[in-house]
């Protein structure tokens, strides 16, 4: 590769050293150091007159001396009159930080964006951001890459009978990302939610006095003539008036579409009965009951409106799994009490009692943003805090894959664990994602953890040599080769769309 250098920061010498002997090169030279007082000095050592240079630098535990010095750098062979400066950040810094989450809060990772550009890149190369949404921050070009082949490549080769795992979301904010690697894999998918256990409140059924004024007398009505039997005039009677069905709101909405005995499509309003406009005259001797369970009578569970088999519910206590018999905490709301904290007085009636909790809004624009990933962490093992984990998809007796993007604390890893193994009834656990950020004791955690097997990650963070002292569970997948191939078709102008391809072999 004539005409271009390959410089690295401080934070991974090791991964760029790897990407250079792929490339057929050496690392570009540069002197790092600091001053006493912190301040960080660069000093690029060669000539970089009219070549295209990339800079490979990754998040750390040291963020803001990683930001800063690589700025520097990128000034620095801006000033040394490169044509072309790249930043590869296989781990984008701040990237959690991508929406306001408070009222007064900012979106570091724009700033962050900003700084690059006023420094002079040209160009960005990075590794499966937390919100795609991130490349609008920029005013270059972002090559968002993704670890998902070189997962699903390291699944197939590694994981006994991996044709019958599942792949599980530990939150609902990554559901994207697991259907997109089982949608790769041809497997089921499922999802882990928790939320704060709430008792039976009023807010928890909704009606307004206009929907209960209309809709009481009706539903009598209902209720009386699906448990009477009607006289013989008065069934000759409903029988002339078949085609008035009764009102839509007595009858529970169904939102799929069958197919009737002559094979065209009809969306049913109720219990097995059809809208006005489907109801035709050669199907009025047909009953609600072989409408609903077919023409031979027999039950549809396809159709059936009961709750879903594989839904599993566990309590979730100080971030684990305890028995249903388990003591609640003594200010938690399981038992319909009122919190010390939390005066109804105080409160509007309509609030505290008819309205339900504002959810937050999908990408962060209008309802409440969520808290900080510590801050959940702490609620999380809060001990009198009790939470409801549920666990939709069916992993009984299966190998599951609990994907994600980081892993930054083990609390909900663990609680996602603990669920589909003593819940779920799940063989096998593997803990996979792109970044392994370790914070604090997180990986000592997992390690400890009996209901987690392996945990998967790449090297798009450093990660220090005590961090994997005595971690049998830990599995690091190299990037260099994607690194590699994606700087290479980025200096001769090449497509990088391969690079998101899966190789079967």
């Amino acid at each position: 590769m004539r005409g271009t250098l390959i410089f690295s920061g401080s934070s991974c010498p090791a991964l760029t050293a790897q990407l250079c002997e792929n490339l057929g090169t050496r690392p570009g030279n540069a002197e790092l150091s600091q001053f006493s007082n912190g301040e960080t000095s660069v000093r690029i050592l060669t000539s970089i007159r009219e070549k295209d240079v990339f800079i490979v630098q990754s998040g750390s535990p040291k963020v803001n001396d990683t930001i800063m010095e690589l700025l520097i750098m990128i000034s620095a062979c801006k000033g040394g009159s490169a044509n072309k400066i790249t930043a590869v950040l296989p781990y984008f810094p701040y990237s959690r930080q991508s929406k306001k989450k408070s009222q007064r809060g900012a979106i570091t990772a724009r700033m962050l964006a900003n700084l690059l550009i006023m420094a002079g890149v040209k160009h960005v190369i990075t590794v499966d951001l937390h919100a795609s949404q991130m490349q609008g921050f920029f005013k270059c070009p972002v090559d968002n890459l993704h670890a998902e082949p070189l997962i699903a490549r390291w699944i197939r080769h590694n994981v006994p009978n991996w044709r019958e795992a599942v792949v599980v979301s530990k939150n609902a904010g990554g559901t994207k990302r697991v259907t997109s690697l089982a949608d790769a894999l041809k497997l089921n998918f499922g999802m882990v939610t928790t939320e704060k256990k709430r008792g039976n409140m009023c807010s928890s059924v909704i009606i307004s006095p206009y929907d209960s004024f209309q809709r009481q007398p009706a539903l009598e009505t209902f209720t009386q003539n699906q448990t009477a039997p009607a006289p013989k005039d008065e069934q000759e009677q409903a029988d002339q008036q078949v085609d008035d069905p009764p009102p839509a709101t007595t009858m529970p909405i169904r939102s799929r579409v069958r197919a009737n005995t002559q094979g065209s499509p009809q969306r049913t309003v109720g219990l097995g009965i059809r809208a006005p406009d489907q109801i035709r005259s050669d199907d009025r001797s047909i009953t609600p009951t072989q409408q609903r369970n077919g023409p031979d009578g027999a039950e549809d569970s396809e159709y059936d409106d009961g709750r879903a088999h594989e839904v599993t519910q566990g309590r979730l206590i100080r971030g684990h799994i305890v028995d249903d018999d388990f003591p609640s905490p003594s200010t938690s709301t399981a038992d319909g009490s009122v919190r010390e904290d939390s005066d109804p007085m105080t409160m509007s009636h309509a609030s505290s009692f008819f309205a339900p909790a504002p959810a937050p809004h999908a990408l962060g624009g209008s309802g409440d943003a969520s808290g900080e990933t510590d801050d959940e962490e702490a609620i999380l093992k809060d001990p009198k805090i009790e939470h409801t984990i549920t666990l939709v998809g069916d992993v009984k007796r299966r190998t599951v894959l609990i994907v994600d993007d980081m892993i930054d604390k083990p609390g909900s890893w663990i609680a996602a664990a603990e669920t589909v193994v003593k819940k779920g009834r799940a063989k096998k656990v593997y803990c996979i994602a792109t970044h392994g950020v370790f914070g604090g004791d997180c990986l000592e955690q997992m390690q400890n953890c009996e209901c987690i097997d392996t945990i998967v990650v790449t090297n798009s963070f450093p990660i220090r040599e005590e961090q994997v002292k005595n971690i049998t569970k830990l599995v690091i997948l190299d990037l260099s080769f994607l690194l590699a191939e994606a700087i290479r078709r980025n200096h001769y102008g090449e497509s990088i769309s391969p690079l998101y391809q899966h190789i079967v072999d």
